[in-house]
């Protein structure tokens, strides 16, 4: 007999300093007495942003201003399937309540959590909410640059934590191994001063991948490994989540198993990283236990030339899906975006969130009624980076909504949280919920 299969719209309601709120479920429910993110099922007929909204003003009796879809994540309980749709929250009216008896609690997610058990299916998102929010790229080219860009790189890891990958194609096909591993490690010994991992890019030799803090693959590399034509070095990729609980004999969705995991997000594992281009890509991520996945190009790239790009619908429709958290790679250029002193003084004007208007199809789509935008939450830009260059970077795939548009980072600025409106008055639907997929950001350091 098959299981019942149930979507749910999932809340990971967020303070500005990081804060993510929990609530036990009540003793008339399943699973009473575990704790969970906020939310429920999705009626027929609704957005998950919708239903999410809806969800949170029936249990805790707060108001929806701020969302944005995140991941979407199938986990399967012992009597049933559920999808969730993991979304950010970050701006609310209210405080938050447990109408419905049950007991709430904000908990910082760096630390190990003091409630449980946590339910197996919060655990997740937990550990993704612990990705940093900029992934650096290298771009050393050879020896001659290595002292330089170290410096560089120094200057930035102080600014803020940053997830680098070390790929070096070109240098690698211009200079002996030798050269290039001395580079890498030179790499990894700024990133580990700093607390950065550094992953491996697939493209250098297996034996290296133990050196780094984990492995990016390329497309055609995860999918032979998922496949099984080839075998990874022991120990350069990570377990699955209950790998070690199923090797001890322990039910990983027993109440046991998981008292025993309160700090399992924060606990140390080697990263994996994935570039796909479609659906299959990021179904074989999803496969290998992958952190997250790079997709693109989302837009049109001189690294791609007569390569249709997915666009940024393209985009949205398979990262909401992937599986786990994404990020955007592709033509990303000041030409795609307002210039910086425009962003700025958007970033720096004060004022009140715009309420949600249920009956706009699309909770937080206020701008139809505010086309003067008078009302919209304006977040802040760092100071921009003089060290990053107009030279491509990726987006992730989760982060704030505003309810006037969208947050896209401009192309030289290192940015704090997620960057300042892009004003889509004048751009689709789709092309608005394409954007809303899109926050934190990473770059390439030359």
């Amino acid at each position: 007999m098959s299981k019942p299969f149930i979507d749910v719209a999932a809340g990971l309601i967020l303070r500005p300093n990081g804060e993510l709120l929990l609530a036990e479920r009540p003793g008339d429910k399943p699973w009473s007495g575990w704790w969970e993110l906020p939310g429920g099922k999705i009626e027929p007929g609704e957005t998950v942003l919708q239903a999410l909204a809806r969800e949170l003003k029936e249990e805790l009796d707060i108001d929806v201003t701020e969302s944005a879809r995140w991941v979407t994540h199938v986990h399967e309980y012992p009597k049933t399937i559920v999808r969730l749709s993991f979304c950010k929250v970050t701006g609310w009216q209210g405080t938050p309540a447990g109408i419905e008896g049950q007991s709430l609690a904000w908990v910082r997610t760096d630390v190990p959590l003091d409630i449980g058990p946590l339910l197996p299916a919060t655990e997740p998102p937990l550990r993704w909410l612990q990705l940093p929010e900029r992934y650096l790229l290298t771009s050393i080219g050879g020896s001659e640059g290595l002292a330089g860009f170290l410096a560089k790189l120094e200057a930035a890891l102080a600014r803020g934590k940053m997830l680098v990958q070390f790929r070096e194609p070109q240098w690698a096909a211009q200079a002996d191994a030798a050269e290039v591993r001395a580079g890498l490690e030179a790499v990894l010994r700024v990133c580990r001063k700093a607390g950065a991992p550094c992953l491996l890019n697939s493209a250098h030799p297996e034996d290296w991948w133990a050196l780094a803090d984990g492995v990016h693959l390329r497309a055609q590399d995860a999918a032979e490994l998922a496949s099984g034509q080839r075998q990874a070095p022991a120990g350069t990729l990570p377990d699955l989540p209950d790998e070690p609980a199923q090797a001890n004999g322990t039910d990983p969705s027993s109440r046991e198993y998981a008292l025993t995991r309160r700090d399992a997000h924060l606990k140390p594992r080697r990263l994996l990283g994935v570039s796909a281009h479609n659906a299959d890509d990021l179904k074989t991520a999803r496969s290998l236990g992958a952190d997250f996945a790079v997709l693109g190009h989302v837009l049109d790239t001189p690294s791609h030339p007569g390569q249709a790009p997915l666009g940024w619908e393209g985009f949205a429709g398979l990262a909401f899906e992937a599986g786990l958290p994404v990020y955007a790679i592709g033509g990303q250029s000041a030409a795609t975006l307002p210039g910086q002193a425009a962003w700025r003084a958007r970033c720096c004007r004060h004022s009140a969130f715009a309420r949600v208007n249920q009956n706009q199809g699309h909770p937080g789509d206020a701008w139809n009624s505010d086309p003067g935008l008078k009302k919209t939450p304006i977040q802040r830009l760092e100071e921009p980076e003089s060290s990053f260059k107009n030279c491509g970077y990726s987006t992730l795939s989760s982060g704030r909504r505003s309810a006037s548009g969208t947050c896209q980072p401009p192309p030289s600025a290192v940015i704090s949280c997620t960057a300042a409106i892009w004003r889509l008055s004048r751009r689709s639907r789709a092309e608005r919920s394409a954007f809303n997929a899109v926050a934190s950001t990473c770059t390439t350091l030359r």
